[in-house]
């Protein structure tokens, strides 16, 4: 009997993970320099465990990328660059959410619109028919086009079908239906069978409208790790000891309260003029073996990297990601892995 498709959590066995390199045409252009250097380090990182399969605008921004990469000490023979067009390089959100399917794989893509229309995303939302039309796909992936606005980012599984997110972005992205309607547009597509709602939680300099992966995530089945605050005096505060509090309110399948783990506060990051950057560790990305940490050059990134290995027990790299929140992201949001078997041979 086939097996029912399923989404496999971030700590299943990949293949490699999906980034697309900055160029002076996204928006990186005014510290580009800065933020390809976060992006060597994040290829250096990857290929030293798997693939890494990046998107490059053209020949230019490929021997740009190369040149870096090389001088970062990449694996460069685990590097595959596809040429493509794209508007930025938040991956999470326009590349696809794969399911393994049998023996192969269903890859969704979502209609990405921008963050609901804050920026333009038409050459964002093509990215996964063009990666199709390319070949980078082995032939077990069916590439399935889903008419309702998700970002990856938005979304978190325990691969054993259950859903953590925060209500607030979704009823942003879909304020005509109510949470019976999402549901069931999830529970069709994600394969899903519990949803597990947070009402609280979100971190000024985020344009997203609270996804969780700013906020809260798997790192097993049993165990959540979340961005705490414990400053009192921070604007924050409130809001994420709500959260906590939703969190440890929660429920596993067999009834069980989750492990949770808090992640510590960094000290506040502003830009140039002003606003407050969103620095959260829950940002991190699962690869084989690792996690891979957002670090901000601040004080508490070594103790966010000690909660990871604990809640975890996997290996903990800090890559240095400071430059990226400057434009309300990090490391998770740039990324999308691809699990064991999606990509084609080279």
């Amino acid at each position: 009997m086939k097996a029912s498709p399923f989404w496999p959590a971030e700590w299943a066995a990949q293949d490699g993970v999906l980034i697309a390199w900055p160029h002076a045409g996204t928006d990186w252009a005014d510290n580009l320099a800065d933020v390809e250097r976060t992006y060597a380090a994040l290829a250096t990182a990857i290929s030293r465990r798997q693939r890494l399969l990046i998107c490059v605008a053209d020949g230019e921004v490929e021997a740009r990328m190369r040149q870096l990469a090389t001088a970062a000490g990449a694996d460069l023979d685990r590097i595959q660059a596809v040429r493509i067009d794209y508007d930025d390089t938040w991956l999470r959100d326009s590349g696809p959410i794969s399911l393994v399917d049998g023996n192969g794989f269903l890859l969704l893509d979502f209609r990405f619109t921008g963050w609901g229309g804050k920026f333009e995303a038409s050459r964002d939302d093509a990215l996964v028919t063009g990666l199709f039309e390319r070949g980078v796909f082995s032939l077990a992936c069916r590439h399935e086009s889903v008419d309702f606005a998700l970002e990856g980012g938005a979304v978190e599984t325990d691969g054993q079908g259950s859903l953590l997110s925060t209500w607030h972005c979704l009823a942003t992205r879909h304020p005509d239906k109510t949470r019976e309607q999402v549901e069931k547009v999830l529970a069709r597509q994600l394969r899903i069978q519990r949803f597990l709602w947070l009402e609280n939680g979100a971190l000024q300099g985020d344009d997203t409208d609270a996804h969780i992966d700013t906020l809260a995530r798997f790192v097993s089945p049993d165990t959540i790790v979340f961005q705490g605050c414990d400053d009192p005096m921070d604007p924050h505060h409130a809001g994420l000891a709500a959260m906590a509090d939703e969190l440890a309110s929660l429920r596993r399948p067999d009834g069980q309260p989750y492990r949770l783990f808090a992640l510590p506060w960094a000290q506040p990051i502003h830009a140039a003029e002003g606003r407050r950057l969103a620095a959260s560790y829950a940002n991190f990305l699962i690869v084989n073996g690792a996690i891979l940490m957002p670090g901000y050059g601040d004080q508490a990134d070594a103790a966010a990297a000690r909660v990871l290995q604990e809640a975890s027990g996997l290996d903990v790299e800090i890559v240095p990601c400071r430059p990226l929140i400057e434009q309300n992201g990090s490391l998770h949001c740039i990324t999308m892995q691809l699990p064991r078997g999606v990509l084609a041979d080279v």
